[in-house]
């Protein structure tokens, strides 16, 4: 009966990614290491472990869209899903090592990229909890197949940076917002009063004039 444990090795941006993907080098080890894994079907749902991560108070401010003001922070910090993913490992005996892709999006309406925008740096403890399906030989040499133990799980120390870069790889000096059609089409016709070619330039006009309004 196979015996997995797992381990996260390191993480790197996908530079050639069709989308923004962090991969996550995975090292998975069957003991007994003779033993013949004839495959994997592999879940696992990462875990961003907020309560274990030490914030500046720049990060406080940022965050306070997710977690509220400070003072509540012993109620409001949760751990957070990131995503949930699946991948197939092949055959192996001993120890494989794989890359799971990790999908990024700058998108801040999607809870994990705001929590990630917000940092300034540093690591953030992250937790890859496994589920699935391992298919071995019996000493009958007949397939099997069994779930992986429900408390498989590894930790990692996240580098934020590595999410900052895989987003600056597709989408450099850039940042995603949805707005409501109507809300677009007054900004739309906004900047075509004022002349501007962009929608950069047309928020920045709005923003000095609130500014101005407010002086």
């Amino acid at each position: 009966m196979p015996e997995l444990s797992f381990r996260v090795k390191g993480a790197e941006a996908v530079p050639n990614a069709a989308t923004p993907a962090v991969a996550l080098q995975l090292e998975v080890t069957n003991r007994p290491p003779t033993e013949l894994i004839e495959g994997i079907l592999l879940r696992c749902q990462i875990q961003i472990e907020t309560p274990r991560h030490r914030y500046t108070q720049q990060e406080q401010q940022k965050l306070a869209d997710l977690f509220g003001e400070p003072e509540r922070w012993g109620e409001t910090l949760r751990p957070m899903l990131w995503t949930n993913i699946a991948t197939v490992i092949p055959t192996f005996s001993g120890v494989t090592a794989v890359s799971l892709a990790v999908p990024c999006t700058f998108d801040l309406n999607v809870t994990a990229s705001k929590y990630f925008h917000g940092l300034e740096g540093g690591t953030v403890p992250i937790t890859l909890l496994f589920s699935g399906t391992v298919f071995y030989k019996s000493p009958a040499n007949l397939l099997q197949a069994a779930p992986i133990s429900w408390n498989s799980e590894a930790r990692f120390q996240f580098p934020v940076e590595v999410w900052k870069q895989t987003v600056d790889l597709h989408y450099p000096n850039t940042a995603w917002l949805s707005v409501r059609r109507d809300v677009f089409e007054r900004l739309y016709e906004f900047k075509i009063r004022q002349g501007v070619a962009t929608f950069d330039e047309a928020l920045e006009r709005m923003i000095e004039a609130a500014q101005e309004v407010r002086i």
